[in-house]
């Protein structure tokens, strides 16, 4: 039998990161600043752990060796020498703005870099006043103009600003130049990837005092040179039903991302949530708390935890009062 467990994230302290991930989400990580929780990995550069369950301590990437049936219909092609997930799920505190960057599509990502592309989701879990992010150009480039502005520190020129709110979405769709800025508190789902060029970064310097590199000529032969329309928030619709509405945040080839608002003193049928063939699902909490139980299994939760349910797992109901990212392929 399948039976969910509870997941621990891995960590990572990029100098753009802040306090909000333990402050607000009770990480209770000792690493500061603390930028990226991967609340769901499988990736060689931050594997999240099993922290529940029989197979407790195990790494997520070793666990789904052991058994590949958790993954259900759409497991990942063979990359980096094993089976992997074929997402990867983080929160991120964005303290300080982040660099302004490009990720390649897969067909590049396997070819130069033995990975994924990465194509992104951000759910906007809160920002402050007057946040923002870089979304594309704001016109038609040529690789010369955009070399020439980096080099003349005029690239913000080029690029779109848009405002962002809590409960914000955005697709990123890779071959986009774009940033998260200082003051977004972010859920992101993206491809199992970890491949970044970095185009541009303030001149900032890490704890050794190194600028850290950047990848320009790479970024350049997957960079989207059109100019893009600032993106606009799409129409969402809640699905109501006695204690608990659901909304479809988006389903695309890589990933589908369901929001489900549970408030309720009754048990509720996990499967009435769920959408989709055949596949595991991630359920991160990214407000309040709850509890998921079912034969033989309770598992409580609290803001900011991420729950692994393999592919046929046994009936689950769920309780209590949350928000909750269901995330699935």
């Amino acid at each position: 039998m399948n039976f969910p467990f509870m997941l621990t994230p891995a960590a990572k302290d990029y100098l753009w990161g802040g306090s909000r991930l333990n402050d607000d989400f009770g990480k209770n990580i000792d690493m500061e600043p603390l930028a990226e929780t991967w609340e769901c990995s499988t990736h060689p550069c931050g594997q999240s752990i099993v922290a529940s369950g029989e197979f407790r301590g195990m790494l997520l990437g070793d666990l789904l060796d052991l058994h590949p049936e958790y993954l259900g219909s759409h497991p990942l092609e063979i990359t980096h020498g094993r089976l992997e997930l074929p997402i990867l799920i983080k929160l991120i505190d964005a303290s300080k703005d982040l660099s302004v960057q490009v990720h390649p599509d897969d067909e590049y990502a396997l070819k130069h870099e033995n990975s994924l592309g990465k194509t992104e989701l951000w759910y906007v879990l809160d920002a402050k006043r007057g946040a923002s992010l870089v979304y594309g150009f704001n016109q038609d480039m040529t690789e010369q103009r955009v070399r020439d502005a980096l080099d003349d520190e005029t690239i913000g020129n080029y690029l779109n600003c848009v405002p962002v709110h809590k409960n914000d979405l955005f697709y990123i769709e890779a071959g986009t130049v774009h940033a998260i800025g200082a003051g977004a508190l972010i859920a992101e789902i993206q491809e199992n990837s970890d491949v970044t060029y970095r185009l541009y970064d303030y001149g900032r310097v890490d704890s050794s005092g190194q600028k850290r590199p950047l990848h320009i000529d790479e970024a350049m032969n997957v960079i989207n040179l059109r100019s893009s329309d600032k993106p606009r928030q799409p129409m969402r619709v809640l699905k109501y039903r006695h204690g608990a509405a659901s909304e479809l945040l988006i389903s695309c080839k890589y990933f589908q991302v369901e929001r489900l608002l549970l408030n309720t003193e009754i048990h509720r049928s996990l499967t009435a949530f769920q959408t989709g063939s055949n596949s595991f699902h991630a359920l991160l909490c990214v407000d309040g708390c709850g509890v998921l139980f079912g034969d033989g299994v309770t598992l409580p939760f609290f803001k900011g935890d991420c729950i692994f349910i393999p592919a046929e797992s046994i009936p689950m109901k769920l309780h209590g009062k949350a928000q909750i990212l269901n995330v699935s392929c």
